[in-house]
């Protein structure tokens, strides 16, 4: 058995007054044991599901299905051809919020790469009346997108037919700066230390460190901070990370608070059994030793400003400074791709989102 960090230990003292709880969740860090593995259906399930399947929880979507241990979908044929996307049920966790939102006309992911929030939100949305008209990926690291674009490719079908799909590669000043409230909902799946990888058995060095810590929360408060002024009036904005850490989380989500008073955090009744017990507001965690996944916090607040949300213009995207390329995917019509313009910040100012 790996000897738990000092770092560790005080974190989960931070986490747990129960000494119980403290061992559980340091036993899932430092024995990690497989997780069930997951997938969301980019269109009706077929008639014969090729996989053993495990009972469903209230929170899970019609559309996400967790399998027995040792399935591997990956290597199923069906994966290649798009018929489903493979993600960690954390992920779905975080994501669930957006189940009790009835339409979005324009959804923007913007931390988006590889892709699984932002088929979440495509597909949860499609089987709505409308359909969306504007689903907008933006992945601010250049290395991760063809990942993003890859994905989305593979998985079109999960986004209805009419809806535009756009992928940008640009910081989120920039598109604060291009796209003022224009989204109905902006989901901020926010790099962060990457604790949960832990629980998957992949390193993850330094994660518990208090210069990673603060140093992913600043970057946390400025990604929200931009992100804040995407969202049009009585629009969403989903925050999420894959991090443990309170700084990373609770934190962050007052210091959003009380820098943009307008917004408001939202109960999520489904998720009342995770409401975080480090918070009075309306936060929910998912934490290793539950056995459903990794970990997850999600947070879901509302502009609570009135007005009507701003039109996007698809030539204040276009080749201009700042917008995407002209380059098309070649999904469908209607479809862009990654401009090639300077977006500003540089990879090493990253760190290490969910991965999903």
């Amino acid at each position: 058995m790996p000897e738990a960090s000092k770092l560790l230990l005080k974190l989960s003292q931070k986490l747990f007054e129960e000494t119980a709880e403290q061992s559980q969740f340091v036993a899932a860090l430092t024995q990690p044991k497989p997780f069930h593995p997951c997938i969301l259906w980019t269109q009706s399930k077929p008639e014969s599901i090729p996989f053993t399947l495990e009972a469903t929880v209230p929170w899970q979507p019609m559309f996400v299905d967790r399998l027995a241990l040792g399935e591997k979908p990956g290597k199923n044929p069906l994966h290649d051809q798009g018929e489903f996307y493979c993600l960690d049920f954390s992920s779905v966790f975080a994501a669930s919020p957006l189940l009790q939102l009835e339409s979005a006309s324009v959804i923007l992911d913007v931390c988006a790469s590889p892709g699984g929030k932002s088929l979440f939100a495509g597909r949860w949305f499609s089987l709505k009346e409308p359909a969306p008209q504007f689903l907008i990926s933006n992945e601010a690291i250049g290395k991760r997108i063809g990942a993003l674009i890859s994905n989305l490719k593979r998985c079109r079908c999960a986004i209805a037919p009419s809806t535009q799909v756009i992928t940008l590669n640009r910081d989120p000043s920039v598109l604060a700066e291009l796209l003022p409230q224009t989204a109905d909902v902006v989901l901020v799946d926010a790099p962060c230390s990457g604790q949960s990888l832990l629980a998957k058995g992949i390193k993850a060095d330094g994660c518990f460190h208090p210069v990673s810590i603060n140093k992913n929360a600043n970057r946390q408060k400025r990604i929200l901070a931009n992100a804040a002024q995407l969202v049009a009036p009585q629009g969403h904005l989903l925050y999420m990370t894959c991090a443990y850490s309170p700084e990373e989380n609770e934190q962050v989500g007052e210091w959003f608070l009380s820098r943009f008073p307008e917004f408001q955090p939202l109960a999520v009744p489904h998720l009342a059994a995770y409401q975080s017990h480090l918070s009075d507001r309306p936060c929910y965690r998912m934490f290793p030793q539950s056995r459903l996944g990794a970990g997850a916090f999600t947070m879901l607040f509302q502009n609570t400003t009135p007005g009507q949300r701003s039109e996007l213009s698809l030539p204040t995207l276009g080749r201009g400074e700042g917008g995407v390329g002209s380059r098309e995917w070649g999904v469908g019509s209607g479809e862009w791709g990654v401009g090639s313009g300077e977006w500003g910040v540089g990879s090493g100012e990253w760190g290490v989102g969910s991965g999903e």
